[in-house]
């Protein structure tokens, strides 16, 4: 039996290579998988031209997903240092690279990236249509931009951020409801610029039913752009959010009548006791399909510790139903990061996603640390070491103060409860101050 998409796949009941090793991976029968995916709610983003990638999923029952943002800019060209980042989020378990590149030889950067890494790759259509065409935002035409949609599909990326929720009607609504800092998409700002320029309407949401036919083509999931996710706490939960998203619900009952898989992106800066119900708002009006969250980000006053702030937010986010997670690093509205900021964002998003499956219940989840907290007890230093999220780091703070002891560290000395307790608990006798 023939089938176009994932999803089409699951609809028929047909348990695909992709989807058999998602399962295995996420100890989740293929049966009940092939429902989550046939629902929505599950989402397995492989297009069909990246064929050396190692299939992930993302959605509801599954382990909490990260992303990892990347790319060149017109400060920063280096498409080696980008590769560099890339290996480095492979290797520390990410699994999604999403290309932003906005200058240079896009595309040549772009099929590296499907021809070579197995990571799920995504992409922002829009910010490649301004570098591909080479002349005035205002003079691209509705064409050009739906071309741009297709070029990034033969080029074999995963998914696609198309910011088509911001049309003309939600537009009007974002003018009159004035906010804080704007639109701080960088997708939903040009194509609300363009918009505003030609008094056209938005071409991805006017001609999304094309869009849709390109997707099932090529097996391309929809990441449904949130152009108007808050930038900061003052725009957090408002009008021009909850319209854009209630646009994106409908968009994504279309796209699933077409056999088209979809996630919703949502914030952004949003308070602590926002979150909750940022994601039951979600999960309502866009009928359980995976949410995908930048953050969010709690505080708007921590430049230079945006990861923390932003895992933080996301920790409680994927506990209350998001299921994927935008990493954000030290260097957020700062600069282009470097690789130790991408380590630093994956690391800070592993935790956070770590700590919602555990919450969420995802099997397996504790048992990573209770194997921690076993090797603890037992004082076994190279076992923790192997568990820790980041060995490398673990070893070096134990290595750069080492203990007089070696089964104690620089901290506690003699002092250490888990050592005294094992030895009393034991029947031996212990002393402390003159051992």
């Amino acid at each position: 039996m023939d089938y176009t998409t994932q999803m089409d796949a699951a609809r028929k009941g047909i348990q695909t290579e992709e989807l058999r090793k998602v399962a295995a991976k996420e100890n989740i029968e293929p049966e009940k998988l092939l429902g989550l995916v046939a629902k929505g709610q599950a989402i397995i983003p492989a297009n069909k031209l990246h064929t050396c990638i190692e299939p992930c999923g993302i959605g509801n029952q599954l382990s909490t997903k990260i992303n990892v943002n990347l790319g060149t800019s017109r400060d920063w060209t280096d498409l080696d240092m980008e590769m560099e980042k890339v290996k480095s989020a492979v290797e520390m378990g990410a699994e999604a690279i999403m290309d932003l590149s906005s200058f240079g030889d896009t595309q040549a950067f772009r099929r590296k990236l499907t021809g070579e890494c197995p990571a799920v790759i995504g992409t922002v259509p829009i910010y490649d249509a301004v570098v591909h065409y080479h002349k005035p935002l205002k003079e691209i035409t509705t064409e050009e931009w739906l071309s741009i949609v297709e070029m990034h599909a033969k080029d074999g990326v995963d998914f696609m951020t198309i910011h088509c929720g911001i049309n003309r009607e939600t537009a009007k609504h974002f003018k009159e409801m004035k906010r804080l800092t704007n639109i701080v998409s960088r997708g939903g700002s040009i194509i609300f610029a363009w918009m505003e320029m030609t008094g056209k309407e938005n071409p991805f949401f006017e001609h999304f039913d094309w869009i849709l036919e390109i997707c099932r083509k090529y097996d391309v999931t929809l990441s449904l752009g949130d152009a108007c996710r808050p930038g900061c706490l003052e725009d957090a939960s408002d009008v021009s959010q909850i319209q854009e998203l209630i646009t994106l619900g409908e968009l994504t009952r279309r796209a699933w009548e077409k056999d088209v898989q979809v996630m919703i992106e949502g914030p952004g800066h949003m308070p602590i006791d926002q979150i909750a119900a940022n994601m039951k708002i979600q999960q309502t009006i866009c009928s359980g399909a995976p949410f995908y969250v930048l953050g969010p980000l709690v505080t708007d006053v921590a430049p230079g510790y945006d990861h923390i702030t932003a895992a933080i937010g996301g920790a409680i986010a994927a506990a209350y139903g998001a299921s994927f997670l935008c990493y954000v690093t030290p260097a957020e509205h700062l600069r282009l990061p470097d690789v130790n900021d991408v380590k630093e964002g994956i690391i800070a998003s592993k935790i956070a996603a770590h700590a919602a499956d555990i919450a969420k219940g995802i099997p397996g989840a504790k048992d990573w640390d209770k194997a921690m907290s076993t090797a603890r007890k037992k004082l076994d230093w190279e076992e923790m070491f192997r568990l820790a999220i980041d060995p490398e780091k673990a070893r070096s703070y134990r290595e750069t103060a080492a203990p007089e002891k070696e089964d104690t560290c620089s901290m506690c000395g003699n002092f250490c409860a888990v050592k005294n307790m094992n030895r009393i608990l034991d029947g031996e006798i212990v002393s402390i101050y003159d051992e």
